[in-house]
């Protein structure tokens, strides 16, 4: 050794004894030290360690990883090393070391809860819930008082749709921490998902009373809950808070699909999608994927989503799927969600070439199993929806990706190329309102399935309807129906005598308050009828026994409007500047009934109450659907396949001549 180098690290040595948090003299040993490349004490791989730590806190992880990593030479075995190492790779953003670091300090630390703890939140950000559950299990059986574990615990729970679990998890950690504002945000949401609506109300409203770094998220959640259950009294106040917040890009966490609800406009849309999307992906890695592409005859396409079961998107898609022409494409169903064992599920496997399970798969082993699989072009089903993974195509695991059916607006997203829509709903000249390049499909961006069930006609008696009388119908959602429409409706009952609005149930209280509502604007109790829910056959029927469906807005009828119109009954609708508001008319012109699409609320007042007051004509726009419904391009399942195989096929070619994404419309066949 040399001497000089040895004098340095004694004098180093002697100084620290009486100095021991010398920031100066740490750096003077360690740089000594490492000339020599040999290795100091146990207790001076702790200081370096703690000297890390240190730095990590004064905003220098990078600084600080050396000494984490130079301390752990020294003393593998030591387990605040591992520790101290984690919190630093975390703060760099490499969330899969920062895991395996808390991991190895849980191993050596059996007492210590955060470090198991720490762990489950990072597995839990990757999307490897199973292991973040048994990581944060493991910390609250070393301390069942850690409440960061409860919050977390309840979190992973949520994320796998286990809402009622998740519920007991965020109580947990109220019990220990009363105030805590995002306890309460995520009980309450934990209880909307578990179907208890009303339950959720009273933790959203106390998280926002508390706040938050971002009340966003909350106020959106009850801005939403409250139009659930059809609760006005104050929701006009705070839909203004929220389009407010949006608009002064106060909030992250505001959830686009909420914000489509206050017809806020594409421009707040997109800015609304743009920063959820980023908030929403923060932690997920820069795409890696090198995407090469073997020869072959056909495109590979994969469609995600977690709806592959008895949903609304399911039922519109699954004769698509078994119409795909396989000499150009085969095609993948990539799934994250429940089996239900139903007939939809089992029909949608078949459907497939290839079905995949995504459901327990983290977010990068999912995308690494579509890349490995050698999709040419992912078509993502969900969009900003309820139970959204858009953690899995923002890695990019295809060369092409594109948003379709699932969500009626912009993901706001890098990550996906296209939009697929029509004419109606996506026109290009709102090119601006979405990230995305537009695709136009020729007729309409919608499928449908000629092979869904009409059930037997039931009788009015049967349906809660009265024996004569007009019978105006809206089985839209509740939380469509907004104060300004409900009024509508109620003139619309005082004009026609005799007639009934009939909605479709909801949570408990939503017929009760809508009845309150009637009653306020004058309107009989009982001239509002509730149909329960039934089987898809069953529903269907029930539309033949309606006069006129009316549409909701600024969120309109979507499958709705097709099962409407599948079965007989006319729809009217109000088109606005949204994707969302202008689904109903993109329908209408599809099955040759475009004059229904009116073009304010004052044209669908008019209209409603003259098709109520001239049986004849209303007839005859039902006899027209009658007769023009199996030729009518909307329920042309082949021609709409073969046009999104073309759309497909043109997204490819600009692909593969090394071109930018660009918006275009597919042609006729």
């Amino acid at each position: 050794m040399p001497t000089d180098l040895q004098a340095r690290i004694d004098e180093a040595r002697r100084m620290l004894a009486a100095s021991p948090s010398d920031g100066g003299l740490l750096e003077a040993l360690f740089a000594a030290l490492d000339a020599l490349d040999e290795p100091g004490t146990p207790e001076e791989a702790v200081a370096r360690s703690n000297h890390g730590e240190a730095l990590r806190r004064q905003g220098k992880p990078a600084e600080a990883l050396a000494h984490h990593r130079r301390a752990l030479a020294w003393l593998p075995g030591f387990g605040g090393v591992h520790f101290n190492l984690g919190l630093t790779l975390q703060a760099l953003g490499r969330l899969d070391e920062a895991a395996d670091a808390y991991g190895a300090a849980a191993r050596l630390m059996p007492s210590f809860a955060a470090a198991p703890c720490n762990q489950g939140v990072l597995l839990r950000a990757l999307g490897r819930l199973d292991a973040a559950e048994a990581a944060l299990r493991d910390a609250l059986a070393r301390d069942g008082t850690l409440m960061p574990a409860w919050l977390n615990l309840g979190a992973v729970l949520q994320a796998a749709g286990r809402s009622e679990l998740a519920a007991a998890g965020f109580r947990n950690a109220l019990a220990l921490r009363p105030d805590l504002a995002e306890a309460h945000a995520n009980l309450g949401i934990a209880l909307k998902e578990a179907g208890r609506i009303a339950e959720s109300v009273p933790g959203l409203e106390r998280a926002l009373a508390l706040g938050l770094p971002d009340v966003g998220g909350v106020l959106a959640q009850l801005v939403q809950q409250q139009r659930h259950l059809c609760r006005w009294d104050g929701l006009a106040e705070r839909s203004a808070r929220l389009v407010a917040m949006v608009r002064d890009g106060a909030t992250q966490q505001a959830h686009p699909w909420i914000l489509l609800g206050e017809g806020a406009g594409p421009a707040l849309e997109r800015a609304c999608a743009e920063r959820y999307s980023a908030w929403r992906t923060r932690a997920v890695p820069a795409p890696g994927f090198r995407h090469g592409r073997g020869a072959r005859d056909r495109l590979r396409v994969g469609y995600l989503s977690s709806d592959f079961q008895e949903h609304a998107t399911a039922a519109l898609l699954a004769e698509l799927i078994e119409r795909h022409d396989r000499r150009r494409v085969e095609v993948i169903g990539y799934s994250y969600g429940p089996d239900d064992g139903g007939p939809m599920r089992r029909r949608l496997v078949a459907a497939f070439d290839r079905f995949v399970d995504l459901s327990a798969v983290p977010h990068a082993e999912a995308a690494a199993r579509i890349h490995d699989d050698g999709v040419d072009i992912l078509v993502d089903l969900k969009g900003h929806t309820q139970g959204a993974r858009i953690e899995i195509p923002a890695q990019r695991p295809a060369p092409v990706q594109a948003q379709w059916l699932g969500y009626p607006g912009t993901m706001g997203a890098p990550w996906f190329d296209y939009v697929i829509g029509d004419p109606v709903v996506t026109p290009f000249d709102r090119q601006a309102d979405f990230s995305e390049r537009i695709v136009q499909l020729p007729s309409c961006y919608q499928p449908n399935d000629r092979r869904r069930l009409i059930g037997a006609t039931p009788t009015r008696a049967a349906c809660g309807l009265p024996e004569r009388g007009f019978v105006f119908c809206c089985f839209n959602a509740p939380y469509k129906i907004t104060p300004v429409l409900f009024d509508l409706w109620c003139r619309l009952l005082t004009a026609v005598p005799e007639s009934v609005l009939w909605l479709l149930d909801g949570a408990p209280e939503v017929a009760g308050n809508l009845r309150r509502e009637a009653v306020r604007r004058g309107v009989a109790a009982e001239r509002l009828v509730v149909a329960p829910r039934r089987p898809p056959a069953d529903h269907l029927a029930r539309y033949r026994l309606a006069d006129l469906f009316l549409d909701t807005t600024p969120v309109g009828a979507h499958t709705t409007a097709s099962d409407a119109l599948w079965a007989g009954l006319p729809v009217l609708t109000v088109p606005g500047d949204g994707f969302a508001s202008r689904v109903g008319a993109s329908l209408l012109r599809a099955v040759g009934l475009p004059e229904l699409a009116v073009p304010d609320l004052d044209a669908y007042e008019a209209a409603a109450l003259r098709l109520a007051r001239r049986p004849d004509e209303l007839a005859g726009l039902k006899a027209r659907l009658s007769s023009g419904r199996d030729r009518a391009p909307l329920f042309a399942t082949d021609r709409m396949a073969r046009a999104l195989e073309r759309a497909y096929e043109t997204m490819w070619a600009i692909h593969a001549a090394g071109e930018a994404p660009r918006s275009f419309t597919v042609p006729e066949d």
